[in-house]
C-alpha cells in the first residue's frame, strides 16, 4: 500500500532537515521502539513493537539511507522481520520554503508491503492500522521540530529535553523506551493512500480463520451459551 501527503512546519527548512537526519530524533518520533542502535552515518537498527487488533507484533527493522541531497531530498530503504510478517517499505521527503514566511513544507510518501500470515490480513485490516502509525510519526516530528527550532535537545522518549550540545546533535540513545502497546491515539485525517489490489475471496487468512500471528487454522468459539453434558 502507498500513503503520500505534505506537512508545513514553522521552522526554517534546516532545522527541519536536521531533525529528519538525526538518529537520535528518529528513534523518538517511531512508535514502540525498545532499542535503537546506530550502525553507521548511512545505516540504523530498530527493535520495535508494532500494536495490531490481535496484540503486538515484534519486529526487528533495518534502515538505510538510500539518497540524500541536503537540504531538500532524502529516501530510506526499510527491512523489517518478525513472527508472522516480513516488511519491505520504501520512504522518501522532499523539503522546500514556504511560500510566505520563514517555515518549511514537506511533502512525503512511503510504499509499505508486507508479507507473511500478517501480510494475509488484507489491506481493510491493515490500513487504519498504517493511517494511524503514519499520524504518531508526523505528530512526533512536529514536536521534535519545534524542539530543535527552539535550541532544545531531546533523548528518544524524554518528556522534558535534555542531552548536551547543539540540537540533533547529540549521541543517539540505543535505549528508547516503548511507546505503550495498543495505544492507538486520534492524530487526525488519515494520510492519503493509494490501494493495492485486495486477493481473491477466499485468500485472506483472517477469512479462512488464520490467526496473524501464527498461521495456524483456529476455530472461532461457537455464539451463544453452551450447556455441559457432566452431571
Amino acid at each position: 500500500m502507498r500513503v503520500s501527503g505534505e506537512r508545513g512546519f514553522e521552522a526554517p527548512r534546516e532545522a527541519v532537515w536536521r531533525v529528519l537526519n538525526d538518529p537520535a530524533a528518529m528513534a523518538a518520533m517511531m512508535p514502540g521502539v525498545e532499542s535503537f542502535d546506530v550502525q553507521d552515518e548511512r545505516r540504523w537498527r530498530a527493535n520495535v513493537k508494532i500494536p495490531l487488533g490481535l496484540g503486538t507484533l515484534g519486529m526487528t527493522m533495518d534502515m538505510e539511507k538510500t539518497e540524500h541531497r541536503e537540504p531538500e531530498f532524502a529516501s530510506l530503504a526499510i527491512k523489517g522481520n518478525g513472527v508472522g510478517a516480513i516488511l519491505s517499505m520504501t520512504t522518501a521527503f522532499t523539503l522546500s520554503d514556504a511560500a510566505t514566511g520563514a517555515g518549511t513544507n514537506m511533502e512525503w510518501e512511503a510504499d509499505v508491503r508486507i508479507a507473511g500470515p500478517v501480510g494475509s490480513m488484507g489491506q481493510r485490516v491493515l490500513q487504519p492500522i498504517v493511517n494511524q502509525q503514519v499520524q504518531h510519526v508526523l505528530a512526533a516530528l512536529d514536536e521534535q521540530v519545534r524542539n530543535a527550532s527552539s535550541g532544545v535537545t531531546r533523548e528518544p522518549g524524554d518528556a522534558a529535553g535534555g542531552g548536551s550540545g547543539a540540537a540533533g546533535t547529540e549521541k543517539p540513545s540505543t535505549e528508547a523506551p516503548a511507546t505503550e502497546a495498543g495505544e492507538l491515539d486520534d492524530y487526525g485525517e488519515p494520510a492519503e493512500t493509494s490501494p493495492d489490489p485486495e486477493p481473491e475471496t477466499g485468500t485472506s487468512g483472517a477469512d479462512e480463520g488464520v490467526s496473524p500471528l501464527a498461521p495456524e487454522t483456529y476455530e472461532q468459539e461457537p455464539e451463544g451459551p453452551t450447556t455441559s453434558t457432566k452431571d
